[in-house]
């Protein structure tokens, strides 16, 4: 089986996965504090066993060619991504990758920092996220590291899910590709 027809299984896997376990209708706030009759809780399905697996291979699959030397995200959302993406990478990689994870706000005690992990200002980095909406947790995540660090160099935003609503604009704006393994549209239509 050639690499693309596993990987359209593997995803074609996950879009189940989501679907059954993190994809809701209804009434929602999201956290952009707009509103919307659907909701898309991925953690449901980045804390499952499977769905973890699935999402480590198919986004280290996306990872593995640009060559950087760590992956992270604004927590929560950015957390388990973060650990599947580090397994896969250490499981099928030449080089494992790092990880951090980036806090709302430095804690006050311990070291302190913004930062949990491993970033170091010569790194060059891939941002993940579970589900863009506006863009507005890993935009956070962006200007901590930039701020911080402003030598790591930002390669890509990966997402889980994209729901078309100004992320992507929003990190083409600061020169950052940015790609999701769904259109929130592909949920709409089952």
């Amino acid at each position: 089986m050639s690499t693309a027809v596993q990987n359209q299984t593997i995803k074609d896997e996950l879009f189940q996965i989501i679907q059954r376990l993190s994809f809701k209708k209804g009434d929602f706030v999201l956290a952009s504090g707009q509103r919307s009759n659907y909701y898309v809780d991925c953690r449901l399905t980045t804390l499952d066993g499977r769905g973890s697996f699935l999402i480590g291979q198919l986004l280290y699959e996306m990872i593995e060619p640009l060559h950087v030397d760590a992956v992270g995200g604004m927590t929560l959302g950015a957390d388990p991504i973060v650990s599947s993406v580090l397994y896969r990478s250490a499981e099928v990689g030449q080089k494992p990758l790092s990880g951090f994870i980036v806090r709302k706000e430095s804690k006050g005690h311990g070291a302190g920092g913004q930062f949990a992990g491993h970033l170091e200002p010569w790194m060059r980095v891939v941002l993940v996220e579970d589900v863009v909406t506006t863009g507005g947790s890993t935009l956070k995540a962006i200007e901590a590291i930039q701020k911080t660090y402003p030598t790591v160099k930002i390669e890509q935003v990966l997402a889980i899910i994209d729901r078309n609503a100004g992320g992507k604009e929003a990190f083409t704006r600061l020169g950052i590709p940015f790609q999701a393994l769904f259109d929130v549209q592909a949920f709409l239509t089952e």
